[in-house]
């Protein structure tokens, strides 16, 4: 029987709402599309869902119909603009904003039954330090934090990787600055959080993964419910998303589990044992 070949996961995380960590994360998935990669998104904002609204789909399946078993992960994806495929969440359901840690580790299971060909997987976290976007972030193999050059998001994405970090053992976070007015400002961003991780948390690793710049043609796609890669593919900001998938693919795919639960499990790594997740989180 031949193996399937790895999937690289990446959980798009940042410490408070309002920095665009949505919008990072539909036009890089877009941007892996255009490369022909098998892109996907899934939705873990569980109870404050957007990424639907984002690309203008109007799903009538979601994750919350598979929690309740009425319907299969693969019945719930719907296929997006720019060639991409969503995994819907809900919104305004309180009772998926609070699910058990054991509730998190069985949707993340459910990707273990998924015959659909993925490439690459972006989940697109809740903001903040809720049981998901921890239980999420554990699953992938790397984590992205969006953050902007202002203070509350600057301290809400330390407190974000300082429990990652001391709580749960993660130690490498990749950092994206979003609506940089320069590439100056971006890297002084991202000196800014390598100065105080260094200073309070040890062997946290912190990576520059490029920065996306302000750019009004984002706000012109947002309108239109599009990605910007996708409708202004010559634009700054698209140009920087291209950059930013041409530079993700360079990261190493782990050959080992290193101590995080993951997706789809043994296909995301070839030749990975069985470990039942649930038992991971429990």
């Amino acid at each position: 029987m031949t193996k399937p070949r790895p999937v690289r996961v990446i959980t798009v995380a940042s410490g408070k709402g309002g920095v665009g960590k949505t919008n990072v994360s539909v036009n890089l998935a877009t941007a892996f599309a255009s490369r022909g990669r098998k892109a996907m998104i899934m939705d873990a904002d569980l109870g404050l869902a957007n990424v639907d609204v984002v690309l203008g789909l109007h799903p009538v399946y979601n994750l919350s119909h598979v929690l309740s078993g009425e319907r299969t992960l693969e019945e719930v994806i719907v296929e997006a603009p720019g060639g991409i495929h969503v995994i819907p969440a809900s919104s305004g359901l309180q009772r998926m904003a609070e699910l058990s840690p054991a509730e998190h580790a069985g949707l993340i299971r459910t990707f273990s039954e998924l015959a659909m060909e993925v490439d690459v997987l972006i989940v697109d976290s809740a903001a903040g330090i809720s049981d998901s976007v921890v239980s999420f972030s554990k699953a992938a193999q790397e984590v992205l934090v969006v953050v902007c050059d202002e203070p509350a998001s600057i301290t809400d994405a330390y407190a974000l990787i300082k429990l990652l970090n001391r709580e749960h053992g993660m130690r490498r976070f990749h950092i994206l600055p979003n609506m940089a007015h320069s590439p100056q400002e971006g890297r002084e961003l991202f000196q800014k959080m390598v100065k105080v991780t260094d200073k309070f948390l040890d062997e946290v690793v912190l990576t520059h993964a490029g920065s996306i710049p302000y750019d009004e043609h984002m706000r012109k796609a947002v309108k239109r419910q599009r990605a910007v890669v996708e409708v202004f593919p010559r634009s700054p900001a698209a140009v920087a998303f291209h950059a930013l998938a041409e530079r993700i693919e360079t990261w190493p795919m782990p050959v080992v589990r290193g101590g995080y639960l993951e997706f789809f499990m043994e296909r995301l790594i070839q030749g990975a044992g069985g470990e039942d997740p649930l038992r991971a989180l429990l």
